[in-house]
């Protein structure tokens, strides 16, 4: 049975929403993260919706076939990992699914070691079945979701109350 997994496709700056469209037009099963956010000019404010992770959609396809979807506009690339297309983990999809359920406690982070910290899930709040790490940033202990394909973590403010350590299968 073929099988069919997650993938990134690199798009052009701004085009996500347009490429997102696009592939789900024709048929695929792709997801693109949005937040929302209010934009302020001198002379108005206005709410908008931007990617999560710009410049990047997610697809769930068969990899013989991931190559097709190059040929929507705006879509340059597949993120590729040692030459070949990165798979991305179910859960990694899974996990922003959840945090997409309230996005205005979530936000990105930069140079994060995942190696660090102890798994933990979510047991309570609008991100329940969320799987993170729990890592000490600056002092102060934080619940970090890594999107380890992509190299980019995404970090949740909520009470720790919330959260269980996973126990390690040895």
């Amino acid at each position: 049975m073929i099988e069919n997994n997650w993938f990134a496709i690199y798009t052009r700056p701004n085009a996500e929403k347009k490429v997102y469209s696009k592939l789900v037009t024709l048929g695929y099963n792709a997801y693109l993260p949005l937040v929302s956010s209010v934009r302020e000019w001198s002379d108005r404010r206005k709410k908008i919706t931007t990617p999560l992770i710009s410049t990047f959609v997610f697809i769930k396809i068969e990899k013989s076939k991931l190559y097709n979807t190059l040929e929507v506009q705006g879509a340059l690339g597949i993120l590729k990992y040692i030459g070949q297309p990165a798979v991305i983990k179910e859960q990694e999809i899974e996990n922003l699914k959840i945090l997409m359920n309230d996005s205005t406690e979530v936000s990105p982070i930069e140079n994060v070691d995942f190696e660090e910290g102890e798994d933990v899930l979510v047991t309570q709040g609008p991100f329940t079945g969320l799987v993170a790490k729990s890592l000490v940033i600056k002092g102060k202990r934080r619940i970090v979701v890594a999107i380890e394909a992509l190299g980019s973590a995404l970090e949740v403010n909520l009470p720790l109350s919330f959260v269980v350590k996973i126990s390690k299968k040895e």
